[in-house]
């Protein structure tokens, strides 16, 4: 009997945990763009909202290019968690247009999917871990 209470109260306690949200801190590669060129991007914590910083820019000969002029700024700006795996009511800014859409992002397994928006117009892209 008592084997029988302890299994019950595990089995309980397993169902009335939330579930953890992913986690998307890491470095992630953007889409390639029409010349194969990428960027990496540091997604970290940033008080209790997630933020990215342009860690590296790689050319469509995949080498590095330390020149890129934005290299450590923001990208990915105030992602607010919106459930398992989802955040919101960020910002993500596109250093080709220099441009700030609202933003979401959701987490995958190792997909980033990243979307920017103005109104109800989004497009996104498929960002991919690069450690």
């Amino acid at each position: 009997m008592k084997k029988s209470l302890f299994a019950a109260a595990a089995a309980f306690g397993l169902m009335t945990t939330p579930a953890l949200a992913g986690d998307p801190t890491g470095l992630w590669a953007t889409e390639k763009n029409d010349e194969g060129a990428y960027l990496t991007v540091d997604v970290k914590a940033c008080g209790d909202k997630m933020c990215g910083y342009i860690a590296s820019a790689v050319d469509g000969a995949g080498a590095s290019d330390p020149n890129y002029p934005h290299l450590g700024k923001p990208m990915v700006y105030d992602m607010v968690a919106d459930g398992e795996n989802k955040w919101d009511d960020g910002e993500i800014w596109d250093p080709s247009e220099d441009k700030r859409y609202s933003s979401n992002m959701e987490l995958m397994g190792d997909l980033l999917v990243v979307e920017g928006c103005i109104l109800f117009l989004c497009r996104g892209q498929d960002w991919t871990r690069a450690n």
